[in-house]
């Protein structure tokens, strides 16, 4: 293990089948005004408006509903919310439904107080909160992001066509998460697959970095194992609960910070998806998969032996009579096959991406450093020119 680190994750997890009667006892420790965040009419659907609802009455809070969070949670919606959450004085954030929804509810939890334009002092500047935070939340409904456990906020910008997160400090993380697989049983299948990558792009982007022995690429190797498990048999099987618990576990703790304890991590895969969602709208899973192995062959001379680990920890590739240079591609190889396997895209043209957008997108993507090589704006085109 490399550097000096500090580890802190003050979310209590509620896990489970009956995981939601926790809710009884957090709503206990907070105030009486309430912004019930959601997404469209789907937990109105399969039930779990109700419940909630049925929850708070029951436990004698004023409720604000703040629906219509989208996938891709824009600055105007941002707007939106905080007139509602200002109106009522608010005091506590319950956000019900997948990562979109919670990265939306804690950008209105640090934005309510806040004096300054809350894109521009947080997305554009990336200013620490110094202003006071209502609480937030969750009950997840569908796993990728992590956010459940973490301090990530990813907002789009239409106008300026720009997507970009802010990882917060642990004051902004939920003060609980509700995590019940049986509530991601009704994701829609693209959007489930599309989670399945996102929570795999999480872990392989902190672990390709670095070349000690470290602990964390243990546990993330763990990770990518149990999940390639687990997704196989969840896309065939939709309504396995071993499966789909395993996956919402090993979402969680993708990007809950502990794997990233010790690595420098490499989230440029991230930074290019994004910059393809600001200009697409494309499902963010998708963006992440249609660039991945264009993107880790560019790097693979750069950091070859963590890829030819990761093929043979990983992928079980057998090393007899192979060069190092072989099995690591083979891993690779072993990958694209995989992520064909469960259906996920493979190129941008197919997200909306043409060909005029390539400049535009690499501009919009920030470079940054971390990983085995840091790439130029010409290396991010080229990217995406692979990817189309």
């Amino acid at each position: 293990m490399l550097g000096n680190f500090s580890y802190v994750n003050p979310t209590q997890l509620y896990f489970g089948e009956d995981a939601l009667a926790n809710l009884h006892v957090e709503l206990s420790k907070v105030g009486k005004n309430v912004l019930f965040v959601y997404g469209g009419s789907s937990i109105k659907q399969n039930g779990i408006y109700d419940d909630v609802l049925k929850i708070l009455e029951e436990n004698g809070k004023a409720v604000f509903e703040d629906a219509g969070v989208m996938p891709n949670p824009t600055v105007d919606k941002l707007n939106e919310g905080l007139e509602i959450a200002r109106k009522h004085e608010v005091d506590f954030i319950l956000a019900v439904g997948g990562g979109s929804v919670v990265d939306y509810a804690k950008a209105v939890s640090v934005s309510v107080h806040c004096k300054d334009d809350p894109w521009e002092k947080y997305f554009i500047r990336f200013d620490d909160v110094d202003n006071e935070i209502v609480p937030m939340g969750c009950i997840l409904t569908m796993v990728g992001t992590g956010s459940e456990m973490n301090g990530g906020s990813v907002i789009t910008n239409h106008q300026t066509k720009q997507k970009i997160g802010h990882v917060f400090k642990e004051n902004v993380f939920p003060k609980f998460a509700i995590l019940n697989p049986v509530y991601t049983f009704t994701v829609p299948h693209y959007q489930m697959i599309a989670g399945f990558f996102d929570i795999m792009s999480h872990i392989l982007e902190q672990y390709f970095s670095g070349f000690d022995d470290n602990t964390s690429d243990y546990l993330a190797e763990g990770l990518l194992k149990s999940l390639i498990h687990s997704t196989r048999i969840a896309v065939k099987n939709p309504l396995n609960y071993e499966a789909r618990s395993n996956i919402m576990w090993t979402s969680t703790w993708a990007l809950n910070t502990l794997i990233s304890k010790g690595k420098s991590s490499d989230w440029m895969v991230h930074m290019i998806g994004q910059a393809i969602g600001a200009y697409t709208d494309a499902t963010h899973g998708m963006t992440l998969s249609a660039i991945s192995i264009p993107y880790y062959r560019s790097i693979l001379q750069a950091g070859l032996p963590k890829f030819k680990r990761y093929a043979i920890n990983v992928w079980n590739v057998e090393v007899q009579d192979k060069t190092d240079e072989q099995i690591a591609h083979e891993g690779l190889d072993r990958m694209e096959a995989y992520m064909r396997e469960i259906g996920l895209e493979m190129n941008i043209k197919d997200l909306g991406v043409t060909e005029a957008m390539f400049e535009e997108i690499a501009k919009k993507s920030f470079i940054l450093e971390g990983g085995y090589k840091v790439l130029s704006h010409d290396e991010i085109v080229r990217i995406l020119k692979l990817s189309y």
